[in-house]
């Protein structure tokens, strides 16, 4: 199952695991029910079928393959920092964790930063709008699947794009449930 947790306000590496002092665990129906951050294991290796049919049932028609690691990707740490800017698309963000491990960000209404932690079979769907950051553990490698809806959109829109049409409807979305 997947971890997730409030973040402390160290801004230092980002590779470590901010949690706080104590701890502040979040389960997957909080981010569900605060962030709309959907969730789900599929075991690569075994579950091939279960990834079908998510793909169906939610018109995912494209992917491609990512592969994080400093040894294979040129300008890695620059890579690295543009991941971790906090942004939105206009699209929902879809990761499949196939090898290795990494961290989404994503924020609470109120502001506060929660860090999922996600490893090989984790799932995370991040809707469109929602404020988040990318960056690896400290083991610096991932791979991972990156599935769309359509042709694959790629343009993160850094904070502030509060103005933007994705990103109100997101906050109103959340905003009429509480």
């Amino acid at each position: 199952m997947v971890k997730a947790w409030l973040m402390d306000n160290c801004l230092e590496n980002q590779f470590l695991e901010h949690q706080r002092s104590p701890p502040v665990p979040v389960t997957i129906e909080e981010l569900k029910s605060k962030t709309g951050v959907l969730y789900c294991k599929i075991d690569p290796d075994l579950e091939k079928e279960k990834l079908e049919t998510l793909k169906i049932d939610r018109g995912y028609t494209y992917e491609d393959i990512i592969e994080l690691d400093p040894e294979k990707l040129p300008n890695f740490d620059q890579a690295m920092k543009k991941f971790y800017e906090e942004h939105i698309h206009t699209d929902e963000e879809i990761r499949y964790i196939l090898e290795g491990s990494g961290y989404f960000d994503v924020r609470f209404p109120n502001e506060d930063w929660v860090r999922i932690s996600l490893e090989k079979g984790d799932l995370i769907v991040l809707p469109a709008g929602i404020y988040h950051r990318f960056t690896l553990d400290s083991k610096k490698y991932v791979k991972a699947m990156r599935l769309f809806i359509g042709e694959p959109v790629w343009t993160p829109y850094y904070r502030p794009s509060d103005e933007m049409e994705v990103r109100q409807n997101y906050v109103k979305y959340f905003r009429e449930r509480i």
